[in-house]
């Protein structure tokens, strides 16, 4: 008699094991747990969907009772909890499954997300129409979620499913539906679906215009910027997205928004991108400093740091880094810090700092040849000061 097949053994998944209390109150570990089970799942995902999609499922019903302690003040669980929800949503939208299974992941994350107090999961409803896999379970999804939907919007009420209503309207294609839900004054997070659906109708410019409409009164609204050029830049309009730029691609450097935008827009020229980004800014051109040396617009950098101040240990830091390589663009990175250190604009600076900078300028000077050019600067730098030690700190460097 043939022996029986070995049964495949039940898979083991370690996260968990982490997952199923509370990860305390620092929020670095819980990134990095958050990480880890995400790498874990769709290291299974890729030999078995199916399974994945289960464990999928399983970390985003685990997620936010056990970050309910983790302190979110910095933003940073916050950021990595949405980049995996985007993630593992990606996955379990795409896994291959019957209707029992499916039906029953979304039951399940509609609970999670209906329990969810801190709240982690809210990102989880503007991916509920690719959840559903399916033109056909997303109306579905949608018509059951539609008469508590209608009634939130109505009275400016709470209801924890509109976004996911919002997004299984679109999936299913019923945009007049969508659009008629969120007409009046609706929050950006429900109108933008209103625009979504006039894209995806091919009406690009009216798209624009909608998203225009529904700008704050009180200031400008990147979230608007930022959707307006995605959709001209996705329907292949390029010099249109671009007024949009500046505020779309803020990040949390100036440099980071420069390399933001040059990434976006490779046709343009460096220079006439960061010229552009420092008219936004009037007053403050110094701050586009470290993008210019970033992008080797040296000439640029400096005529930056002299239109106003720059943090001295940039520029310090500048000097001694092209010391050799850029040994005149070296010279005037530190002698812009000795000039605002001495004009008074730097905040609690020390002798220490003026020297330092001094320093730099006149090691750099040595590769330029420029030494006895760069030590009068400096001595007229000094007597045109009004900082006692900013003058005893200089004359005690150039004699």
């Amino acid at each position: 008699m043939p022996k029986r097949p070995k049964e495949a053994a039940p898979h083991t998944w370690e996260f968990p094991a982490t997952f199923d209390g509370e990860l305390g109150w620092q929020p670095k570990p819980a990134v990095a747990a958050v990480k880890a089970a995400v790498s874990e799942i769709k290291k299974v995902a890729r030999k078995n969907p199916v399974l994945g999609a289960e464990g999928a499922t399983m970390l985003i019903e685990r997620l936010s009772p056990a970050l309910a302690s983790v302190d979110s003040s910095s933003g940073a669980i916050g950021s990595a909890v949405d980049g995996a929800i985007e993630q593992l949503a990606a996955l379990i939208g795409a896994t291959p499954a019957d209707e029992p299974a499916r039906a029953g992941w979304l039951d399940r994350l509609a609970a999670a997300r209906a329990a969810d107090r801190v709240p982690y999961l809210e990102a989880l409803g503007g991916h509920w129409g690719d959840l559903c896999g399916s033109t056909e379970l997303a109306s579905t999804w949608a018509d059951r979620l539609l008469a508590p939907t209608r009634d939130a919007l109505r009275i400016d009420g709470h209801f924890h499913g509109i976004t996911m209503c919002l997004s299984a309207l679109f999936r299913a294609g019923r945009f007049d539906e969508l659009q008629a839900l969120v007409e009046g004054p609706k929050l950006w997070d429900h109108k933008r679906w209103a625009v979504r659906a006039l894209v995806a109708a091919g009406r690009i410019d009216d798209a624009v215009a909608y998203a225009e409409s529904c700008r704050s009164p009180h200031g400008p609204d990147p979230r608007v910027d930022a959707l307006c050029e995605e959709i001209l830049l996705g329907a292949g309009r390029s010099e249109a997205a671009y007024r949009y730029a500046p505020r779309a691609n803020h990040a949390g450097t100036y440099l980071g928004t420069f390399r933001n935008v040059t990434r976006k827009y490779p046709d343009r020229a460096p220079h006439a991108i960061l010229a552009d980004l420092v008219a936004t800014t009037p007053g403050d051109e110094g701050k586009w400093f470290a993008a210019a040396k970033d992008a080797e617009l040296y000439d640029e950098a400096i005529a930056l740091a002299g239109r106003s101040a720059v943090d001295t240990k940039t520029l310090v830091r500048a000097a001694r880094d092209h010391a050799t390589t850029h040994p005149t663009f070296a010279v005037e990175a530190a002698l812009s810090a000795v000039h605002w250190i001495a004009a008074g604009k730097i905040y609690e600076p020390t002798a220490e700092d003026v020297t330092e900078a001094s320093q730099a300028a006149l090691a750099a000077a040595a590769h330029a040849g420029s030494v006895a050019n760069t030590t009068e600067r400096l001595r007229a730098l000094s007597a045109g000061s009004a900082l006692r030690f900013v003058r005893d700190a200089l004359d005690a460097l150039t004699g």
